[in-house]
C-alpha cells in the first residue's frame, strides 16, 4: 500500500529539519511534533522535532494572525503539527537555523488531562525504561538511534564493498555455539531447540560456498548478568572468510572499525554534538591498532596490580574481567587487539597456535575508554579429527554437530571470522554509560516491558 500523500504548497515545499538549510530564506513545511514551548511576552518559541532533528520556531504576535498565535500558545508537549515557516540562518541556534512560523495545523493535540509523561525535568531510569516507547522521542535518545542506524549501514557498506556476501543464519538452532549454559530453550514441535547465540557456525558453511560472507541479525544470551555491558537480546554482525588466517582477520577488524568510526564522524556530527560526545577521542581511531599477546596483557595487569592501579590481582590462565579490559584499553588511544589466549578459556572451534597449541589463534578487540570487548574472533579449526575431539571434550551432543563436521570432511580450508555486537559499538562510539540506551527496546535480566 502506498503512503497517503499530503498536498503541499509549491511555495512552501515539504522539508525535514535535517535538510532545512537547503531552503534558507524560503518558506517550508515541516511535519512533526511539539517538543517544547517557551513564552516571552508577545513572543512564542516553540521547538519542533520531526525525527531528523529539532528546530526552534519564532512566533511574534504582531507577525501572525491571532488564530495562529493562539493555536501555538495552546499547544501541549508532543502534539502533532504541520508547520509552515520561513527558514532563517542563526549562528546561535543549535542547528544553525530557526523557523519564522507563518502557520500551524494541529493534527492531534495532547490533552492536558493526560499529558505526555516524560517532561523536561529529570526522571529516574526505571521510569524512563518503563516508558521507553516514549523516551525514544527525546532529542538525545533519537540521536543515539540515528547513530546506531549509521553504524549498521557503515558495517554493511564496508562488508558489501569488500566482497562479503550477506547470508542469513537461522535464529532457531538444535545446538549451542559455545556451550548450553547461556541459551534460551524453546519447544520446537516436541523437540527442544534454542535461540541462537551466534550465526557463526552456519556462516562457516556459507563461507565454504561463497568465500567471503557475513550475517547480521539478533542473537540471544541467557546470562544472568546485570552489568552495564550486557543485554539478553542484541544484534551481531559476523563476517566469515575462507582461506583467511588470524593475521588476515586482525587486519580486517581494524579496517572495519576505522571505517565505521570515520563514517559516524562524517555523517552524524550533529547527533554526536546533541549527545555531548567528545569527538576528539574518536578522531584518533585509525588503523593500524596496537596488537599485544595474551601473555603481554597478563604481564601488564600484573605490573598494574603491583603498582596499586588494580584492586584485584589477575590470575594467569583466566579470561579478562571488566576491570582488566578497562585497564588494558586505557593504555592506548585506539582499540587494542589482544591475541592468542589460552585455548582452555576459549570456544571449542578455535584453531590452536601451531607454534604452541596451548594458545588459540584468536583475538579480542578492546575499545578505549573502558568499553571492553567490541569484537571477538578467531581462526577456526580446519582438521576433522581435532574438531571432533574438541566437541567430545566440551561434552557437546555429537549428533547435533555432524553437519558442522561435514565442513571438515569436504574441502576443509583455513578460515576465520569475528563477531561485533552492534550495541557495544554504539555504546562506545556514543560514549554511553549503559548499553540499554543503544537499542530501541532493551531486553535485560529484569526487563521485558514494553
Amino acid at each position: 500500500m502506498s503512503e497517503p500523500t499530503t498536498a503541499v504548497s509549491t511555495e512552501a515545499p515539504l522539508s525535514t529539519i535535517a535538510q532545512i538549510g537547503e531552503h534558507e530564506g524560503r518558506s517550508v513545511t515541516l511535519r512533526g511534533w511539539l517538543y517544547n514551548l517557551r513564552e516571552s511576552g508577545k513572543l512564542l518559541f516553540p521547538i519542533f522535532r520531526d525525527g531528523t532533528g529539532t528546530i526552534q520556531g519564532v512566533v511574534p504576535k504582531a507577525a501572525v494572525t491571532p488564530e495562529v498565535f493562539e493555536t501555538v500558545k495552546g499547544l501541549t508537549q508532543e502534539s502533532s503539527v504541520i508547520v509552515t515557516g520561513k527558514v532563517r540562518a542563526d549562528k546561535r541556534a543549535p542547528g544553525g537555523y530557526e523557523l519564522d512560523v507563518e502557520n500551524v495545523e494541529v493534527v492531534q493535540r495532547v490533552s492536558e488531562e493526560t499529558p505526555f509523561p516524560i517532561s523536561l525535568k529529570e526522571h529516574g531510569t526505571d521510569f524512563l525504561m518503563e516508558h521507553r516507547h516514549l523516551w525514544i522521542r527525546t532529542p538525545r535518545q533519537s540521536a543515539i538511534l540515528r547513530i546506531r542506524a549509521e553504524i549498521i549501514k557503515a558495517a554493511r557498506d564496508f562488508l558489501d564493498d569488500n566482497g562479503f556476501v550477506l547470508t542469513d543464519p537461522p535464529i532457531l538452532t538444535p545446538a549451542a555455539c559455545e556451550g548450553t549454559s547461556t541459551l534460551f530453550p524453546v519447544e520446537y514441535f516436541g523437540d527442544e531447540a534454542y535461540l541462537t547465540q551466534s550465526g557463526q557456525l552456519y556462516i562457516e558453511s556459507t563461507a565454504m560456498a561463497l568465500g567471503k560472507v557475513y550475517s547480521f541479525g539478533p542473537t540471544f544470551r541467557a546470562e544472568k548478568s546485570k552489568t552495564r555491558r550486557h543485554l539478553t537480546e542484541f544484534w551481531m554482525v559476523e563476517p566469515e572468510w575462507a582461506y583467511a588466517r588470524l593475521d588476515d582477520l586482525m587486519g580486517l577488524a581494524e579496517q572495519f572499525i576505522s571505517f565505521i568510526v570515520e563514517r559516524v564522524l562524517t555523517r552524524r556530527a550533529a547527533d554526536l554534538k546533541v549527545i555531548g560526545r567528545d569527538t576528539s577521542k574518536l578522531e584518533t581511531i585509525k588503523a593500524p591498532f596496537p596488537r599485544i599477546s595474551y601473555d603481554e596483557a597478563a604481564q601488564m595487569l600484573k605490573d598494574a596490580h603491583a603498582r596499586g592501579l588494580l584492586e584485584q590481582p589477575f590470575e594467569y590462565g583466566n579470561d579478562f574481567g571488566s576491570p582488566d579490559e578497562t585497564y588494558l584499553s586505557s593504555q592506548f588511544d585506539r582499540p587494542v587487539m589482544v591475541h592468542r589466549y589460552p585455548a582452555n578459556v576459549k570456544a571449542f572451534y578455535m584453531e590452536p597456535d601451531p607454534e604452541d597449541p596451548k594458545y588459540a589463534l584468536c583475538v579480542d578487540v578492546l575499545a578505549p575508554e573502558g568499553y571492553g570487548e567490541i569484537i571477538g574472533g578467531s581462526q577456526r579449526i580446519a582438521s576433522f579429527d581435532l574438531l571432533k575431539k574438541r566437541i567430545e571434550e566440551h561434552n557437546l551432543p555429537m549428533e547435533a554437530f555432524q553437519w558442522y563436521l561435514d565442513l571438515r570432511r569436504y574441502g576443509s580450508v583455513p578460515h576465520s571470522g569475528f563477531g561485533m555486537g552492534i550495541e557495544r559499538a554504539v555504546a562506545w562510539i556514543c560514549g554511553l554509560e549503559h548499553v540499554r540506551e543503544t537499542i530501541p527496546f532493551a531486553r535485560t535480566l529484569n526487563r521485558i516491558y514494553p
